[in-house]
């Protein structure tokens, strides 16, 4: 099982903070209060027309972008490394504001399993999923293969953590060369049901979320960049079977 308590009420709306941290070769942190959705893929939530532009879910957002549905194609990246499954399973993501979404970073707990996916998107439009198999303490290790950031290049390994409860969702991720830690970030927050009335009060709070994340990660490459710290360039992407 990859879900060590009890599933909150879903869909729920997550409410916390995301952390960044790098050592190396200059120091720089940074801390912003942000929200997320909590999704069950078998009933991904529709919402009323008029919130529907504050809040949509579009499978080409994701994995292959093949469809019909996100969780087909969860499934058919998971058939490329000789998985079936078809159990539940639970999605941590943003949702399409306005016609815009961003999301660093999508989780797919499969519930029912072992085994959690971990879909990293780069500011490129680029995507890359890892397949994990957490321990008991809800922990992974795997070697870095994509481009994220123009300050990092690809090489070290990750290690990431995930918790998935009723009180609370949180997941780690801690990038190490050479036995240094040289990067880290998390994000951790607390699951709320998503009525009508918390989408429009979440929505007020944090307006226009995706493009605010977005915003926000150039914001701190212009910081890094003014501050000298070397480009490192862009590799050819190379697709994963069965991802976009």
């Amino acid at each position: 099982m990859t879900v060590a308590g009890v599933a909150p009420t879903l869909p729920a709306i997550v409410t916390g903070f995301v952390r960044h941290g790098r050592s190396v070769p200059i120091r720089h942190a940074f801390r912003h209060r942000v929200y997320q959705w909590l999704v069950d893929l078998d009933d991904v939530p529709r919402l009323p027309w008029y919130l529907r532009p504050f809040a949509r879910f579009d499978v080409r957002d994701h994995l292959g972008g093949r469809g019909p549905t996100i969780k087909a194609d969860l499934r058919r990246y998971l058939a490329g490394h000789g998985i079936e499954y078809d159990g539940r399973v639970v999605m941590l993501a943003n949702a399409r504001t306005l016609g815009h979404v961003f999301d660093p970073l999508t989780v797919f707990w499969c519930v029912d399993s072992p085994y959690v996916v971990a879909e990293v998107h780069n500011t490129y439009g680029e995507r890359h999923a890892y397949l994990l198999r957490p321990d008991e303490r809800g922990t992974d290790e795997t070697t870095k293969e994509f481009y994220v950031s123009p300050f990092n290049d690809v090489s070290g390994r990750y290690r990431l953590g995930f918790e998935l409860d009723h009180d609370r969702v949180s997941v780690r991720v801690s990038l190490t060369r050479g036995g240094r830690t040289v990067f880290g970030a998390s994000f951790d927050g607390v699951p709320r049901p998503a009525t009508r009335r918390s989408i429009v009060a979440t929505a007020v709070r944090m307006p226009l979320m995706p493009h605010r994340v977005s915003a926000l990660i150039r914001l701190h490459g212009v910081w890094l960049w003014a501050r000298r710290l070397p480009v490192v360039p862009r590799p050819e992407h190379r697709l994963q079977e069965g991802i976009r």
